[in-house]
């Protein structure tokens, strides 16, 4: 019953013959002494179904990366906020212009404050977008190692925030400075 091995010695023979000796003595006294009986097993607890036990979901990076590119968009598009704070300006403007002022005064306190005030508030929007996308994405370096596997689409979402972040904050600074689509010279 033995094999002989690489260095051309019966060793691995002589151990198959052991292990075949120990089991048949096992067998004996099996025989001897009646059938091995196992210890009872305690029953297992089943488990309660809290979610607690496992790792967090990351359901609110998703989200915290959806609100981000949510804000850019926004950004970009215009808000309610913003609307309204601009349509405030120029009735300001109304009020504080007096009807005897040149056209380029008029203008510019009628429309030149609203423009601004619209800008401004397009990036803050636009800054929120970017912080809020930013901070998603380094989320993973200050979580648990154990945890620092984000899904795919939550970076990608939280990308799409930065980047129409930075697009709106770019476009609300040139708007903001008469660069783009500034006022018109009423001279």
């Amino acid at each position: 019953m033995g094999t002989r091995t690489a260095d051309g010695t019966g060793a691995a023979a002589e151990r198959d013959e052991t292990a075949v000796d120990a089991t048949e003595t096992d067998g004996a006294t099996e025989k001897e002494t009646g059938p091995a009986t196992e210890p009872e097993a305690e029953p297992e607890a089943e488990p309660v179904a809290t979610g607690a036990g496992e790792g967090p979901s990351g359901v609110g990076q998703g989200a915290a990366a959806v609100v981000s590119a949510a804000l850019g968009l926004v950004s970009l598009t215009g808000s309610w906020l913003g609307t309204v704070a601009a349509a405030r300006e120029t009735l300001v403007g109304q009020l504080e212009v007096t009807a005897d002022a040149g056209v380029a005064t008029q203008v510019e306190e009628m429309y030149g404050d609203a423009w601004n005030t619209s800008a401004m508030w397009g990036g803050v929007f636009a800054l929120t977008a970017l912080v809020v996308g930013a901070l998603v994405l380094a989320r993973p370096a200050f979580g648990a190692p154990a945890r620092a596997v984000q899904a795919p689409w939550i970076k990608s979402v939280a990308w799409a925030g930065v980047t129409l972040g930075v697009i709106g904050l770019l476009l609300a600074v040139l708007k903001y400075t008469g660069v783009l689509l500034g006022l018109p010279d009423a001279g």
